[in-house]
């Protein structure tokens, strides 16, 4: 029978806890281990004095700044100050928090000690929870792309401002994505040599890619600004484009108006960070708003819930909602949506959505998600990406992809959409054939998405007898058979496909000349990896007006609220092509923000 602790006995317990932390001896010194975390190897440093964790440091890594960077400054100080490996993981950040666990137990074990004694929760008493009352210009909901782009505008036009993050970092989907953006009618643009480009364009190409499901409204609004909010990004905003490297090759775009940040997702979310530092607005991280707060039918601000259980009210006569999608909740979605693999981030589960819904919000497209070709099912249900690797594959070497058959389907350079409907009529599954030289550019690229040769390495043991199918042999035979496809009809189609290298002219799907450079290898090894559709990106969302200011199901504006990025629908339709959610996410931030200052300067 369980009985409630009281008072006592929760000191007893803490006392308990905090001996058996104590009574733990180790060999004075400092050693160091490692683990593996997101981007590979985390090495850790630990000092130890006869009874004391006394220091840890986390060396030169590959993890993901923002987001595993945030485990590296919190896990050991939290061991440190517990003097336990019983700390809690950073949300979103597991992987690398697990890492460092590992190899600062691996550390305690050099020591001398055995980390099972360390292992014991610190209990601590439970206490009222601290109320507290700030007041703001305007209330951010939401760290990503579009929230951080909205404090920096309202702030620099002189508001002030409070952003909230639930997650214990910023950055939200935008820092995990391909790391492109669409830059239509912007300078660099045309610096770059595009002056052919237009907001008329850019529309055809997106109805076309949308299948005419866009909201018109919010899709004009989009494609006469984003040239602006570029522009206005890369000066007074501090964002940087890799314009060195010029335009990235997109089949479903008409003109070149897709570049990269200059260091992909990492690049943009270290420069995010430092943009809103210096833009003086309020960050508040790991405080969840719970609810938008009205009088009369008009906002006047949010709650929220801070560290340490602090129940935030936040005053403020405007708020912008950019919480992400909900592709991570399963009880929001529905159709195809529901049993797709999924590979975004565990923040976007629709908390936006359900409070403005909760106080009257329209919604619109709820059923359609950005479903993409490149993934992996590294564990059931969940994908990782690969688009950058196969960008590596594809453009620059000789890999192709197959169908179980053992046949070539479709241009490996088609648009993700087209791509993406062949994988569904072939089973879901479709499957990339390299080489040794294309494998080792494959590998490359994949830290972008949050794979390391380590992850790679580990599915390539399990030889086609788990989670993801990634297999290597001498042969195309061989290899064919451990990833279940025709070797015959393979050996052909590589055979036929080295022809069309020769000939320079592909007969069967017209993939460009430029992207067949080389010949598939006639000696092993070779590598297969399967290739399944994924999402992260849901397309709809609530309903605004022009200003985007968040609409009622009247069609009446809800004074003082207002949205931007993912959780706002209808733009792009059904699918949204490379660039364009970031871009959205951005652009609808800026404008947000913008309207925002110009109601309350009302």
């Amino acid at each position: 029978m369980k009985r409630k602790l009281n008072l006592l006995s929760v000191s007893v317990l803490l006392a308990m806890s905090m001996s058996a932390a104590q009574a733990v001896e180790f060999i004075p010194g400092t050693y160091t281990a490692a683990a593996k975390g997101n981007g590979g190897d985390v090495p850790v440093t630990v000092t130890f004095s006869k009874d004391k964790i006394e220091k840890i440091q986390v060396g030169t890594n590959k993890e993901t700044p923002g987001i595993g960077s945030v485990a590296i400054e919190q896990v050991p100080a939290a061991i440190v100050k517990n003097q336990s490996l019983a700390v809690n993981a950073v949300a979103g950040a597991s992987i690398t928090s697990k890492a460092i666990l590992a190899a600062v137990a691996a550390c305690v074990s050099k020591a001398g000690a055995n980390p099972e004694a360390l292992q014991t929760t610190v209990q601590k008493q439970a206490q009222k929870a601290e109320e507290k009352t700030l007041n703001a210009d305007i209330a951010i909901v939401g760290a990503g792309a579009a929230g951080q782009t909205a404090a920096i505008r309202a702030s620099q036009l002189g508001k002030k401002v409070i952003l909230l993050e639930k997650m214990p970092f910023a950055g939200g989907a935008a820092a995990v994505n391909g790391g492109t953006v669409v830059i239509q009618g912007s300078k660099i643009q045309k610096d770059a040599g595009v002056k052919d480009d237009s907001p008329e364009i850019m529309t055809e190409d997106y109805i076309k890619n949308g299948h005419g499901l866009n909201d018109k409204r919010m899709l004009d609004l989009y494609v006469h600004n984003v040239g602006s909010m570029i522009d206005w990004a890369t000066t007074d905003g501090g964002m940087q484009l890799n314009t060195k490297a010029g335009f990235t090759n997109e089949a479903e775009h008409s003109k070149p108006r897709v570049m990269r940040w200059v260091d992909g997702a990492q690049g943009a979310t270290r420069n995010f960070k430092a943009s809103v530092e210096k833009s003086g607005a309020k960050v508040m991280l790991g405080t969840p708003v719970e609810e938008i707060t009205l009088n009369n039918g008009a906002v006047t601000g949010v709650k929220a819930k801070g560290n340490g259980g602090v129940l935030y009210t936040i005053k403020a006569p405007a708020v912008i909602l950019t919480t992400g999608g909900f592709g991570a909740n399963k009880d929001m979605l529905t159709g195809n949506l529901k049993n797709a693999l999924y590979y975004g981030v565990k923040s976007s589960n629709g908390d936006g959505h359900r409070m403005a819904m909760k106080i009257g919000a329209k919604t619109q497209m709820m059923d359609l998600g950005k479903i993409y070709p490149n993934g992996m099912e590294v564990a059931p249900g969940i994908a990782k990406s690969t688009i950058w690797s196969n960008k590596a594959a594809f453009e620059d070497n000789s890999g192709i992809m197959v169908n179980r058959a053992g046949k070539r389907v479709i241009s490996e350079l088609d648009t993700n959409h087209n791509i993406k409907n062949e994988e569904v009529k072939q089973g879901e599954k479709l499957f990339i054939l390299m080489d040794q030289k294309t494998y080792d550019a494959f590998l490359t690229k994949l830290n972008i998405t949050g794979i390391s040769k380590g992850d790679m390495d580990n599915w390539l043991a399990q030889d086609g007898k788990g989670y993801p199918i990634v297999v290597k042999a001498d042969s195309i035979p061989a290899v064919a058979k451990k990833a279940g496809v025709n070797g015959a009809e393979l050996q052909k189609t590589v055979a036929r496909y080295n022809t069309f290298v020769k000939n320079g002219k592909d007969e069967e799907f017209n993939r460009p000349a430029k992207f067949m450079k080389t010949q598939v290898s006639l000696t092993g090894p070779y590598y297969i990896v399967e290739q399944q559709p994924r999402f992260a990106t849901t397309m709809g969302g609530v309903v605004t007006d022009r200003t985007l200011n968040v609409v009622n199901k009247q069609d009446k504006p809800i004074k003082g609220l207002f949205a931007a990025g993912e959780l706002v629908g209808g733009a792009m339709g059904d699918d949204s092509p490379p660039g364009g959610n970031m871009a959205w996410a951005m652009t609808s931030g800026k404008l947000a923000a913008e309207s925002a200052v110009k109601f309350l300067n009302k």
